[in-house]
């Protein structure tokens, strides 16, 4: 019997683009979440190849330096993770003015 394929998991694909959207360098970005300069772009590439994944703490730093929620390294869909951007820059009023409309 054939095993299921593991799902691949959307952070190495979503770190990328938000690293490349804000224009900033594996080495870079490693450095600005407090990785070693030594190891840093290893570290990101290692990432974004799928390689190794952040704990958490370290997913939630580097989202953090590229001004993303953490919660849109973990979106499954492309849709979704759009809507998470999206209802990032949204104030909080409008967050909850948004919220209210879907009830």
């Amino acid at each position: 019997m054939k095993q299921a394929q593991p799902t691949p998991l959307p952070l190495p694909k979503r770190l990328r683009e938000a690293r490349e959207r804000n224009g900033i360098s594996q080495m870079n970005l490693g450095i600005k979440a407090g990785m070693d300069p030594s190891s840093a772009s290893s570290r990101i590439n290692h990432y974004e190849q799928g390689r190794h994944a952040p704990d958490f703490q370290i997913a939630a730093q580097l989202a953090d330096c590229l001004g993303v929620p953490v919660t849109y390294f973990y979106a499954t869909d492309d849709r979704m993770a759009a809507l998470i951007l999206r209802f990032s820059t949204l104030t909080a009023t409008g967050q909850k003015e948004l919220l209210a409309s879907l009830e």
